[in-house]
């Protein structure tokens, strides 16, 4: 009975947790207070994962302090907080309204919500697909997504260790994509709380089972593997939120065995939040972050 009890956690504590999160922001975009149930909503998401990742962990290993928490947190509160606050909630809805009347007016607004905001996480894809395949295979662009990869463990609290420049980057790339399509500002709040809502779950150290759903979305599965050392591995899985871009461009990977515990980059990485956030603009070539220096297993 325990064997059944926790299998079906595994299988459904993921469709589970984001279908609760998403049904919360959901019902508050439709009574003007999305904002409020959304940022409910990932608390309480956050509250049981750290609970989920001591009950359950894939990774035993990965529970021990990196001494990186704080850190962790600056960067989500920076690159989360002020970039996506500024950028999205600013810029994206307020000009959302307007590209909706003055833009290509293609958006199927005559379709349920629901489905509007399938096809706007298939938009968004896009541009969030290419902006994270660029940060490898560009030198450039690199230097600021190794900020992310020199994590040395995964857990929901480093969900948002970004560089702000790579996460402008990823914005710019894909909201605009819905500006132009004229899709309205309901899409762009649902679609940006599931980008929200599916990094914290892909980030988490919990022991969950996905099956079909791997060959849909970006699981926690997928995303370890994209962690690894070895670029045959960390040079695959680039969706953020689905992985329909990996499976036509041949970067999905998702093999049988088991993704690997040792996981960052190979190079240096300060382990203080300024020096961090310092670490892109510097020029020195030890200290350049670049994939021959130290992307994963030290490859170009």
């Amino acid at each position: 009975m325990r064997h059944i009890t926790t299998t079906l956690v595994r299988y459904g504590l993921w469709p589970g947790l984001l279908a609760l999160c998403l049904g919360t922001t959901i019902y508050g975009v439709l009574h003007d207070s999305g904002f409020l149930l959304f940022n409910i909503a990932y608390l309480a998401l956050a509250v049981v994962l750290f609970f989920a990742e001591r009950a359950l962990p894939f990774e035993r290993a990965w529970l021990k302090n990196d001494g990186q928490i704080w850190v962790d947190l600056a960067h989500t509160a920076l690159s989360k907080g002020v970039a996506q606050v500024l950028i999205v909630v600013g810029a994206v809805f307020g000009l959302a309204e307007n590209f909706a009347e003055s833009g290509l007016n293609i958006w199927p607004t005559e379709w349920p919500l629901l489905a509007q905001v399938a096809l706007g996480l298939v938009v968004i894809e896009a541009g969030l697909y290419a902006a994270h395949r660029l940060s490898h295979e560009v030198p450039l662009f690199w230097r600021f997504h190794a900020v992310h990869h020199s994590a040395k463990r995964l857990s929901f609290i480093n969900t948002g260790r970004f560089h702000f420049v790579d996460t402008a980057v990823s914005i710019l790339l894909s909201q605009p994509l819905l500006f132009l399509a004229g899709a309205p500002i309901e899409v762009f709040k649902l679609t940006s709380a599931t980008t929200a809502f599916i990094g914290m779950l892909t980030h988490c150290n919990v022991d969950m089972r996905f099956g079909w759903l791997s060959y849909v979305f970006n699981t926690p599965t997928l995303h370890r593997f994209h962690h690894s050392k070895d670029l045959r591995e960390g040079n695959k899985n680039y969706g953020e939120n689905l992985v329909l871009f990996d499976l036509l461009f041949g970067t999905y990977y998702n093999a049988s065995y088991r993704p690997p515990v040792d996981i960052g980059i190979d190079g240096p990485m300060p382990d203080d939040f300024l020096g961090q956030l310092a670490q892109p603009f510097r020029n020195e070539r030890k200290a350049a972050v670049t994939p021959a220096d130290i992307s994963p297993a030290g490859q170009s």
